[in-house]
C-alpha cells in the first residue's frame, strides 16, 4: 500500500461489492435518523435480503435498545461472511466520488485512509487532523464496542481540505475521470445518487502528493504546526477509532504498529470551498429567561451596538449580509427584532456560545432544557414566538474562516454547523479490512 507517511495519508486497499445494486448496498450514515426509526425500517425493506452495508453497520436510533451485544455480534458475524462468500473485489486504490444530492447539488469527494497517528479530538490539540466540534468523551466507549474486532470498517466520516485551488479532490478527479467508472447509480429514498472512479497510477499519486505538500505548506503555521484537515462529519467515530487504535497498539511490536490496518481510517475527503458542500448554522432558542437582561449580557461581553427592526425580512438580511465587516447575532422576543452589530471575525458561534454558557449558569434552574438547537430561520423565528422564548439568528457560516476559527480558537461549540440535510450526508459503498 503506498503511504505517504510526511502527510498521515494513505490509498488503502479498497473493498466494493461485486454487480454492485446501490440502491439496496448503499445506506446512509448510521448517525443520520435518530429519532427516526421509521426510516430505518424502510431501509431494511429496500434492502431485503440483499447484500447491504446495512447489515454492517450499526444505526444509532438503535444505540439504547437492550439488545445492543447481540446485534454488535451479529454485525460482526455478517462482515466475516461477506468476505468468505466472495461479495467484495478488492484492489489498492482511492476512490474518487460525485454525489448529486435530491436538492441539485453535486459534492466531490476523495476516499482514502488518514493515520490516527496524526489525528487527536481533544481541545489543546495541534494535530495534523483536528475535530471542528466538541467531543463527548462518554460517547465514545458504546462506539468501541462495535468497531473493536470488526472484521470490516465502512467510512462515514467526512474531513474537510482549506483547498482553494481544488488541487487535491477536483485535481484526482480529473485524472481519476479518464477511465470508466467503477460504481454508478442512484441511492435509497430518493437521496439522489453516487458515481465513484478509482484513482490508482503514478500520475494520480504524484498529484495526491502535490497537493498535500501544498496545503502542509498552506497549513503550518509561525509555530511549526500544520492544520492539515478538519473533521466535517462522523468526528465520533473518528474518536473512537482512534481510541481503538491507541488500545490495540499496546499489544503490537514497533514493526507491526507501522502496518496495522487498525492504525488507519478510511474517510471522505471534501474541498471546504466545493460548492456543492453547503455549511448551515444551528440556531439557538433560550427557554425561561429575561430576553433583555441576556441581550445586554451578550453585547456586554462581545461588545458592538444593538439595532431593532420592524420586519422579519429586513431582521434576517441584515443578520445574514456578507458585506459586513463583523459577526452579527439577530435576536427575536416579545415581537422585537433585534440585530447586534458586533467586529467579530471568527465564526459567530465560537464567540457567542461560552457566553451562553455563562449566562445560564448563573440565572437558569435547568440549563439543559432551557436552550434548544434550530435548523432554518422559519423555524427559529416560530420558537421566538411562543411566551418565554428568545430565539437567536445566527449569520452564515463564513469558510474562509472556518480553519481559522478551529486553529486560533479549538473545537467549534458542539451543534454549531450543519453540512448539508440529512439525506445529502454520507452514504456507505466502500470498505476497507480492519481487525
Amino acid at each position: 500500500m503506498k503511504t505517504f507517511t510526511k502527510f498521515g495519508v494513505q490509498i488503502p486497499e479498497i473493498l466494493l461489492p461485486k454487480n454492485i445494486d446501490l440502491k439496496t448496498w448503499s445506506v446512509i450514515a448510521c448517525d443520520q435518523y435518530t429519532q427516526d426509526k421509521e426510516y430505518w425500517a424502510e431501509a431494511a425493506k429496500t434492502a431485503g435480503k440483499n447484500p447491504s452495508t446495512l447489515n454492517l453497520i450499526y444505526p444509532e436510533v438503535y444505540l439504547n435498545e437492550s439488545d445492543k451485544d447481540e446485534r454488535i455480534a451479529k454485525i460482526q458475524k455478517t462482515m466475516k461472511e461477506y468476505l468468505s462468500d466472495g461479495i467484495f473485489e478488492e484492489s489498492e486504490e482511492a476512490i474518487y466520488i460525485e454525489r448529486k444530492t435530491e436538492y441539485g447539488r453535486m459534492r466531490k469527494g476523495l476516499v482514502i485512509a488518514i493515520d490516527l497517528e496524526k489525528y487527536e479530538w481533544k481541545p489543546e490539540s495541534k494535530a495534523f487532523i483536528r475535530a471542528t466540534e466538541a467531543t463527548v468523551p462518554e460517547r465514545i466507549p458504546p462506539r468501541m464496542k462495535i468497531r473493536n474486532g470488526a472484521a470490516l470498517e465502512l467510512p462515514h466520516i467526512m474531513l474537510l481540505a482549506n483547498d482553494e485551488s481544488d488541487a487535491l479532490v477536483g485535481g484526482t478527479g480529473k485524472i481519476a475521470k479518464e477511465n470508466a467508472p467503477v460504481y454508478e447509480g442512484e441511492l435509497m429514498h430518493n437521496s439522489g445518487s453516487i458515481t465513484g472512479w478509482k484513482v490508482c497510477g503514478e500520475k494520480a499519486e504524484k498529484n495526491i502528493e502535490s497537493a498535500l505538500e501544498s496545503l502542509m505548506q498552506k497549513g503550518t503555521g509561525k509555530d511549526g504546526n500544520t492544520f492539515l484537515f478538519a473533521v466535517g462529519d462522523g468526528n465520533h467515530s473518528l474518536a473512537t477509532a482512534k481510541a481503538v487504535w491507541d488500545e490495540h497498539k499496546k499489544t503490537l511490536s514497533d514493526a507491526e504498529k507501522a502496518s496495522s490496518p487498525v492504525r488507519f481510517a478510511l474517510v471522505e475527503i471534501v474541498n471546504i470551498y466545493d460548492e456543492g458542500l453547503t455549511f448551515e448554522p444551528i440556531h439557538r432558542v433560550i427557554f425561561n429567561q429575561d430576553a433583555d437582561k441576556l441581550i445586554a449580557f451578550v453585547k456586554e461581553n462581545l461588545g458592538g451596538e444593538v439595532k431593532e427592526f420592524t420586519s422579519e425580512k429586513e431582521w434576517a438580511e441584515s443578520v445574514g449580509d456578507k458585506n459586513v465587516g463583523g459577526a452579527r447575532y439577530g435576536f427575536f422576543a416579545n415581537g422585537k427584532y433585534r440585530v447586534l452589530e458586533t467586529s467579530i471575525t471568527d465564526l459567530a458561534i465560537a464567540a457567542l456560545q461560552p457566553v451562553l454558557d455563562k449566562f445560564l449558569e448563573a440565572n437558569s434552574k435547568d440549563k439543559k432544557n432551557d436552550i434548544d438547537y434550530i435548523h432554518g430561520t422559519e423555524d427559529v423565528v416560530k420558537l421566538g414566538k411562543q411566551p418565554n422564548a428568545l430565539s437567536i439568528l445566527l449569520p452564515p457560516i463564513a469558510k474562509d474562516s472556518f480553519f481559522q476559527t478551529i486553529n486560533g480558537r479549538g473545537p467549534l461549540p458542539r451543534k454549531s454547523f450543519s453540512m448539508g440535510e440529512a439525506s445529502e450526508k454520507r452514504f456507505y459503498v466502500e470498505a476497507r479490512k480492519l481487525f
